[in-house]
């Protein structure tokens, strides 16, 4: 499975050199508070992004890897609904699922996924997903009260039989973060982030750490998604990175900085919600890109 990799990286180089355009690197390795980004014409950013391929094998292994992240690889993982959050958290990437009347500042990710999945597999979607744009339970009590209930079970009888093509949507996720990124980022910052990504991607563990983090924690251009004008997302961390050579070196600081983001963020995060709580399982994930596979 490891001789996949190098044909990933050359891939995931060739999507850099496309997409990213280039600027004078800034030297400053603090982690600034960025103005807020305007986009460009959308007649400028008409980009049409190459896949990024890997096997049925390291696909597996990376899909299987963030089930085990986010749920600790169980069936029953795949439908949850954290203490102090609004909506349940659905399937191997805990992709969030709004209730009617809610509008968080996290971006929604379940109903991209149904979406996604209505393009590539629509037969396989439970009906009643299909039937329900929002998600049907108000609140954590309804939610656990029909935990073995029909519905639940189907939604993960469901999940549990297409792993593969929740991989496939993460995967496509994060190839979409570097042109976000990059159309959002001051310019003055873009060029640091395209020399952190292809360094962080030059080694298997990396190219799992970079596919991974956009769905953990997204891709850092939403506005809603910071703290003190702060955010946590793929783009805060690779400004983050300290300067550091390409491979082993760079999965490790790109760990170290999604640290210091997660701890920025719950610094910054309002007290009533207990963000510190979750500090622990963060760091544990988060240290999982520097180990190699």
């Amino acid at each position: 499975m490891m001789q996949a990799y190098p044909a990933v990286t050359a891939i995931l180089a060739t999507v850099l050199q496309v997409f990213l355009v280039s600027c004078s690197p800034s030297v400053n390795t603090a982690s600034p508070v960025l103005p807020s980004t305007r986009q460009h014409p959308a007649a400028m950013e008409q980009h049409d992004v190459a896949g990024i391929v890997l096997s049925a094998a390291s696909k597996q292994k990376i899909g299987n890897k963030i089930w085990q992240n986010e749920s600790g690889g169980t069936t029953a993982g795949l439908t949850h609904w954290n203490t102090g959050e609004e909506f349940p958290s659905i399937g191997i990437g805990h992709f969030i699922w709004y209730p009617l009347g809610f509008k968080g500042r996290w971006t929604e990710s379940f109903p991209l996924f149904v979406a996604y999945v209505n393009q590539h597999k629509p037969e396989s979607i439970p009906k009643w997903i299909m039937a329900n744009k929002h998600c049907p339970w108000p609140d954590k009590t309804s939610f656990t009260r029909d935990f073995h209930g029909p519905r639940l079970q189907a939604l993960r009888h469901w999940l549990a039989n297409n792993v593969s093509l929740q991989t496939d949507f993460i995967i496509k996720t994060s190839r979409q973060a570097i042109p976000n990124i990059m159309r959002s980022a001051p310019s003055a910052h873009k060029e640091r982030i395209r020399i952190n990504y292809q360094k962080v991607s030059t080694t298997a563990h990396g190219t799992y750490a970079l596919i991974d983090y956009v769905n953990f924690k997204g891709d850092g251009t939403n506005p809603s998604e910071r703290y003190n004008d702060q955010g946590w997302g793929l783009m805060w961390v690779l400004l983050e990175m300290k300067d550091t050579d390409s491979g082993q070196a760079a999965a490790s600081e790109f760990a170290a900085a999604a640290i210091r983001c997660l701890d920025r963020r719950i610094k910054n995060s309002p007290k009533a919600r207990g963000e510190i709580r979750w500090r622990a399982g963060w760091h544990n994930r988060c240290g999982t890109y520097a180990k190699p596979f």
